[in-house]
């Protein structure tokens, strides 16, 4: 068995998985809605809406770290598009320098929630939400590994 986290994006999932690409060392494969086959039960769609990201997935060394999409108007409630919340996307690397890369990429146009330093579990760690709306938990050189 395998959990792989689902992130919903506002318009922004090809941008957001790029970086995340740039940044993981990973590759982004995107679908947009313009290349889905059609189904029955599917609202029509606007020109700015079949460019954006139907699926995607964010592959590392032949496995898939995480998948997203766009949310698109048609498939959110009636309140619209709610930004990520309730969980944090935990990444766990082996030195302190790559942990620290990592955190202050994320932190770049986002926003901090609790700076990377010192923890009782590792040499490093640190909360943030970074500038597409995804919370993430960076840790580094966990105790006991």
């Amino acid at each position: 068995m395998k959990l792989s986290p689902y992130l919903y994006f506002n318009g922004n999932c090809a941008e957001a998985m790029q970086f995340y690409a740039e940044l993981l060392g990973a590759q982004a494969q995107l679908m947009r809605y313009a290349d889905m086959p059609a189904e029955p039960d599917m609202p029509p769609l606007s020109e700015a809406d079949k460019n954006k990201v139907a699926h995607s997935q964010l592959m590392r060394r032949g496995e898939c770290l995480f998948s997203a999409s766009d949310s698109l108007p048609a498939f959110c409630s009636e309140s619209g598009f709610q930004p990520m919340q309730g969980f944090q996307v935990a990444i766990d690397v082996d030195a302190l320098a790559e942990g620290e890369r990592i955190f202050n990429a994320l932190a770049a146009g986002g926003q901090v929630q609790m700076p990377f330093a010192e923890s009782a579990w590792a040499k490093g760690f640190g909360l943030v939400t970074d500038r597409f709306g995804t919370p993430w938990m960076v840790n580094a050189e966990l105790q006991g590994e």
